[in-house]
């Protein structure tokens, strides 16, 4: 009964995202600017902007071929990639890999169309697909970052500097513990902080290796978070645009910043106000989407083994550090990002758990979470200054609207847990002989 629904409900989320690709596009040119659909298209031949990307999204495709396929693609991508070098390289044109991992993927669309039938073809498809959303996603982001930029002239970092007093002013701390760390550690958390993908492709595959086993897709796995994470935070950018510190209230803001304040002295307390900034710097703070990506990394990689877990721990840690250490976002920007994370996490292992016990404990978490997101969001814009005059009783209550939400998640996933655990089978009776007389 239930599968019927959910094709209906793919067929019209794949019809939203298709229609929403055309809009940005269509938005874009506007904007004089292309959109994601003409700058993912002209990578098959022109140089990628990120071939590290391009690769990441091929290799989550590779989960669905056997070994020998998987050496057959990555060896005619490199291949493909060692040609179009030396023809650039001899016409004297910029550099750069990943045009043969992109043309890979759509040759494998291709052999599905049309050499494939039945389930192989499905899942051959779905490889295919769960690349190329990846790489569509980040083209996406790319054009939601202009367009915020180029429809929101105005601002609200001073209201959220403003309630960054409650929690102590985070980014200022970090700006200067980053400081001292000299260039390794900047190095270090900028790479961190550049090559998210990365991490997320290394917990991926993880929970994607036995696809080619059993020759279908786990129920939940890290790419869906990433996807709607991806989806819906730029949407709220244009609803709450804020640039961040090192842009508002630092050297990196120009004329536009208020003063070159970060990391040195924190903003003085004043009345907030929405304020005027350039065409150009994106306004991608609030929430955090760092933040929320390293977190389901994080939370995904703890049915892993050790050393996974111990990557997951490390990412969160090291894009903490950079979002806040570069002066890229506020502590208020990293909160509401734990929150929108574990919230849309709990959003969708409660549609699958529906799909099989009609479970509503999933459903009111993500309720929750959703309340007290939208409750940070009104209390950093409407009541900043009553969270910045009393940091000692406003900061732990935000921490602590935060850890609800964490532990709400935990609680609800042991539960579903506990219920799906086996029951345990009750050793028989060993039968004891009479003893010999």
């Amino acid at each position: 009964m239930w599968r019927r629904p959910r094709v209906v409900l793919w067929a019209v989320v794949v019809s939203v995202g298709q229609a929403f690709l055309v809009a940005l596009e269509i938005a874009s040119r506007h904007y004089g600017t292309p959109g994601p659909i003409t700058a993912q298209a002209r990578e098959v031949i022109f140089p990628p902007k990120s071939g590290t990307v391009l690769y990441a999204a091929m290799t989550l495709m590779l989960v669905v071929l056997t070994w020998r396929q998987r050496f057959l693609a990555v060896g005619a991508a490199v291949a493909i990639d060692l040609v179009f070098w030396l023809v650039r390289w001899a016409a004297g044109a910029p550099t750069m890999f990943g045009n043969g991992a992109l043309i890979v993927t759509l040759a494998c669309a291709v052999i599905a169309l049309t050499r494939r039938t039945g389930r192989e073809r499905v899942l051959l498809l779905q490889g295919v697909g769960l690349a190329l959303l990846l790489v569509a996603g980040r083209k996406t982001g790319y054009t939601w970052l202009e367009i915020t930029a180029r429809t929101r002239p105005m601002v609200l970092d001073q209201y959220i500097a403003t309630a960054d007093h409650a929690l102590g002013n985070p980014s200022w701390v970090a700006g200067q513990i980053v400081r001292a760390s000299g260039a390794v550690g900047a190095h270090v958390l900028e790479w961190v902080y550049i090559q998210l993908a990365v991490g997320a492709v290394v917990v991926a595959l993880y929970q994607l290796r036995k696809v080619a086993v059993e020759r279908r897709f786990p129920t939940h796995h890290l790419v869906r978070t990433f996807l709607v994470i991806g989806l819906l935070g730029p949407g709220i950018y244009m609803i709450y645009p804020v640039v961040g510190p090192v842009f508002a209230y630092g050297a990196d803001g120009g004329q536009w910043a208020l003063a070159e304040l970060w990391p040195n002295t924190p903003p003085p307390l004043g009345t907030p106000r929405a304020m005027l900034f350039d065409g150009v710097t994106p306004r991608n703070c609030m929430p955090s989407l760092h933040t929320a990506w390293a977190t389901a990394i994080f939370i995904h990689s703890r049915k892993g083994p050790r050393a996974l877990r111990f990557l997951g721990a490390f990412w969160l840690v090291a894009t903490l550090g950079a979002t806040l250490g570069f002066g890229y976002h506020y502590g208020a920007d990293i909160l509401a990002g734990v929150v929108f994370t574990v919230t849309i996490e709990a959003a969708l292992r409660a549609f699958d758990r529906r799909a099989v016990a009609g479970d509503r404990r999933g459903v009111l978490l993500a309720c929750y979470g959703a309340a007290v997101f939208t409750a940070l969001l009104l209390s950093y814009r409407f009541l900043s200054q009553e969270l910045a005059a009393l940091p000692w009783l406003t900061g732990p209550l935000l921490v602590l609207a935060v850890a609800s939400v964490v532990y709400g998640y935990l609680r609800t996933v042991r539960l579903w847990e506990r219920e799906v655990r086996p029951a345990a089978v009750p050793r028989p009776r060993r039968e004891t002989q009479p003893e010999l007389v």
